[in-house]
């Protein structure tokens, strides 16, 4: 069973559909890409996942997006839990305008109850090495987030998640500000942390997406017209239009 399943699932910006019966299975431990033109609904598949298009006024979803076999489209979602449970790291990294420290024990500091300080240190630590910043950071820990580097400042957002035990991380064009790089090492993060983490990236990168995506889907107009494994998808696509996508003919 996938750890996130759609089923029948659409979504209006008011009176615009922006996707139309999305069906769907996003794999535990995998990493699997989104791609598509421009205004295809690929974030705005993504943001389904953890409610965030509620914030937007005027969207209406129907269908089923399970997420551990919970529907979470369902009324009485807990959508601190569930945005706890599956985190998004943006385009352009965020961290708040505190210190290193701050930063990662954020969402503890919430979620948590009172939290001893040496079991803090603890998740700080852990959670920079999983990023694999611990070596480069355990004696900056004070300074602010907002000195370090972009892609030390997306790595630091993915500490974050990981701080708070989220289990999916929503990736949308996390190294679309970055240099090439700075691109490879997030990369080479992301094949590690799948080994814990299911991972979904959207990425107008498609060479990224073949490097390191287990499963693609291509979205076009709001459909999701082909989703496989990558390999698959790039080197004998089914459908016309994703041949015509990968092959550069628009888009």
């Amino acid at each position: 069973m996938g750890k996130i399943i759609t089923k029948n699932l659409n979504l209006w910006y008011g009176d615009f559909r922006a996707l139309k019966n999305v069906n769907s299975v996003f794999n535990a431990n995998k990493i699997t890409a989104i791609i598509g033109p421009s205004g295809c609904g690929k974030s705005t598949l993504l943001r389904v996942f953890n409610r965030m298009n509620d914030l937007i006024e005027g969207v209406k979803m129907d269908g089923e997006v399970l997420v551990e076999g919970k529907n979470i489209l369902n009324p009485g979602t807990d959508l601190v839990s569930l945005r706890k449970k599956v985190g998004m790291v943006f385009q352009r990294p965020n961290p708040f305008p505190l210190s290193i420290y701050e930063n990662v024990i954020f969402g503890e500091k919430i979620h948590g109850d009172s939290v001893k300080k040496d079991k803090l240190h603890n998740i700080v630590e852990e959670s920079l090495k999983s990023v694999l910043l611990w070596d480069e950071l355990k004696n900056r820990l004070n300074e602010s987030a907002m000195r370090l580097s972009l892609e030390q400042k997306q790595r630091l957002c993915i500490a974050r998640l990981i701080a708070v035990k989220s289990d999916v991380l929503l990736m949308d064009e996390p190294c679309s500000t970055l240099d090439p790089q700075s691109t490879s090492r997030i990369e080479e993060l992301m094949r590690e942390l799948k080994n814990s983490y299911t991972i979904i990236i959207v990425t107008h990168n498609m060479q990224q997406a073949a490097r390191v995506s287990d499963d693609t889907g291509f979205m076009l107009l709001g459909e999701l017209v082909e989703f496989r494994n990558t390999h698959e998808i790039f080197t004998a696509p089914r459908d016309k239009r994703t041949e015509d996508y990968i092959t550069g003919r628009y888009g």
